[in-house]
């Protein structure tokens, strides 16, 4: 990203933002409330448009790159019409994949996600986290250059959170999947995350780039390991500041 602009009603969001993603690296951004967190991504996922500057991917824009995205509300995300598993290989056949290509995909996304139930049921049949995991099984099915993730969890119950997350954070590191992650949760955000953006007010700016280093994968014991408590604290003190406008 360089020099990104984009107000609404005339106020300024982002004036002159810059940023470097590393390739396969996991970026969390978190951030108060109204400071721009989703517009963020979807103006990097190319689903809102910017009003200055450019966001370039290896010099290339995101109509020339192959992106996944993974929105908050699985509800309204999957094609209730359509079986899971027809969910999930709906882009590839709009790729142009040819069939046995579409099957190894969809059979390696089972294998990688270990799946147990049946993807031949329509999604009002399924969980929440069923639902929410054939959304991202669907944006993993096109072996996307960079997967975009906006609160996939939040309207999941903890222990179903829990799950989802270990599944995923091994699946992106296993496939070394660039990811750019919005969630209103600190804890997940770290967890999931090489680096964390943190971000101030409107318009806003970096309050802080903190370097995760932590070891994968993330398990229970570490949210209660010295380094992650460190970080968290961290990042804690700069939201604080962020909230406070200071």
């Amino acid at each position: 990203m360089r020099g990104l602009k984009k107000a609404f009603g005339g106020v300024p969001v982002y004036d002159g933002f810059s940023l470097d993603v590393k390739r396969g690296d996991i970026l969390s951004v978190f951030g108060p409330n109204g400071c721009g967190k989703s517009t963020f991504i979807n103006m990097a996922a190319g689903l809102m448009p910017v009003d200055g500057g450019e966001i370039l991917y290896d010099g290339r824009t995101v109509e020339e790159v192959r992106v996944g995205y993974v929105f908050q509300n699985y509800r309204e995300a999957l094609f209730p019409w359509r079986r899971a598993v027809e969910n999930i290989r709906y882009p590839l056949r709009r790729m142009g994949l040819k069939r046995a290509e579409i099957e190894r995909r969809v059979e390696a996304l089972v294998g990688d996600f270990r799946v147990r139930f049946d993807l031949n049921a329509y999604p009002y049949s399924l969980s929440g986290g069923q639902q929410q995991l054939v959304s991202i099984m669907r944006a993993l099915a096109v072996e996307p250059e960079v997967l975009f993730l906006d609160e996939p969890f939040s309207a999941l119950d903890f222990e179903t959170t829990l799950g989802l997350r270990s599944l995923l954070q091994q699946v992106l590191k296993a496939r070394r999947t660039t990811a750019i992650l919005v969630s209103h949760d600190l804890e997940e955000s770290i967890v999931l995350a090489d680096r964390m953006l943190m971000l101030t007010r409107r318009p806003t700016t970096v309050a802080d780039d903190v370097t995760v280093d932590l070891p994968w994968p993330r398990e229970a014991a570490t949210l209660s390991s010295p380094a992650f408590v460190a970080i968290k604290a961290r990042c804690l003190e700069t939201f604080s500041r962020a909230v406070a406008g200071v």
